[in-house]
């Protein structure tokens, strides 16, 4: 369990801005009930854990897991309030499997997927999320994780290599544009921060024209994607939740872009089938059987009011599976 010091509170006590996204339709779809036992594996700013906690009172559990080591600070409410009902452990949740067996957190009930950034990654400049920061340009989660940062990537890397992240992991059809305005710019100088980086791209594709995002937005997500190999860790996350969960357990994943959502529907489509052999063989020779049954045939999404009072929702996608 954390530890919870008099320093804990006070470093916790400004951190209710966070606004977890589909509340009520994640909760309403995990099937969230009194004694059941669930994992969120991307804690952020707590509103699901503790929409969880409420949900499955008076004696329901939940492990909480998240990469960013801030994110322990920002539990300290939920410990004290929900004691032993409630674990949090600072963790990629690509280790999931291993991080439930160590909390003794198998056969559970339900487990959650809330992908991409929190409120709190965004608006600390100082983690090196925002454009607009003069901050070292970093962008890993866990900052104690080897690896290469985002500098790394913009000021050694090949043009075609930074081209090539840019284009896959932003879906920015401008890429080869932006990757040699980083590689001219970096030949007279490093790029060290992040408002150096977002206005060379900002140049490169000739300014906002008015546009709702920022034009280096699709760039920094591809460099975080990149950093924090998020992908192929949610590949591999997904298969250990599986495991994780009991018969009639439900595996709940709100996506932000169309890469993790892509990701999630097809291993959803693929293990909700008994047979994945290609189509053109007349008999199955895969021995597949299907371990999910969708709940979700479409994904849900915030409604009008939700993306009102919080415009970051407008993207989030939320699909929902259940282990037979």
């Amino acid at each position: 369990m954390v530890v919870v010091t008099h320093e804990d509170q006070q470093t916790n006590s400004g951190n209710r801005g966070h606004a977890p996204v589909l509340l009520e339709e994640t909760i309403e779809h995990l099937a969230v009930k009194p004694g059941g036992r669930y994992i969120d594996a991307t804690f952020g700013g707590g509103g699901h854990s503790r929409a969880m906690l409420d949900a499955s009172g008076p004696d329901g559990a939940v492990l909480a897991i998240d990469a960013d080591p801030d994110a322990i600070h920002r539990a300290v409410d939920l410990v004290t309030q929900f004691d032993d009902r409630f674990q949090i452990v600072q963790g990629n949740f690509e280790s999931i499997d291993t991080i439930a067996g160590e909390r003794e957190f198998e056969q559970v009930d339900g487990i959650l997927f809330d992908l991409g950034l929190s409120s709190f990654q965004f608006d600390e400049h100082e983690r090196g999320f925002s454009l607009h920061a003069e901050t070292t340009l970093d962008m890993r989660l866990d900052p104690s994780v080897s690896g290469p940062t985002a500098r790394d990537i913009v000021n050694e890397w090949s043009q075609e290599e930074i081209a090539d992240v840019i284009f896959r992991f932003g879906e920015e059809r401008r890429s080869r544009r932006i990757a040699r305005a980083i590689v001219n710019r970096r030949s007279e100088e490093p790029i060290e921060t992040n408002a150096e980086l977002a206005s060379i791209v900002e140049r490169a594709v000739g300014g906002r024209r008015g546009a709702r995002i920022h034009p280096a937005t699709k760039t920094f997500q591809a460099l975080r994607i990149a950093v924090n190999r998020e992908l192929e860790v949610l590949e591999t996350a997904l298969a250990k939740a599986v495991d994780l969960l009991k018969s009639g357990g439900r595996l709940a994943v709100i996506s932000f872009h169309s890469l993790e959502d892509r990701i999630v529907k097809q291993y959803f489509q693929r293990e909700s089938r008994d047979c994945i052999c290609p189509a053109d063989l007349p008999v199955c020779v895969c021995d597949h059987k299907s371990t999910l049954r969708i709940v979700t045939r479409r994904t849900v999404s915030p409604g009008e009011d939700e993306i009102h009072a919080n415009p970051r929702s407008r993207s989030a996608r939320l699909r929902v599976a259940e282990r037979i």
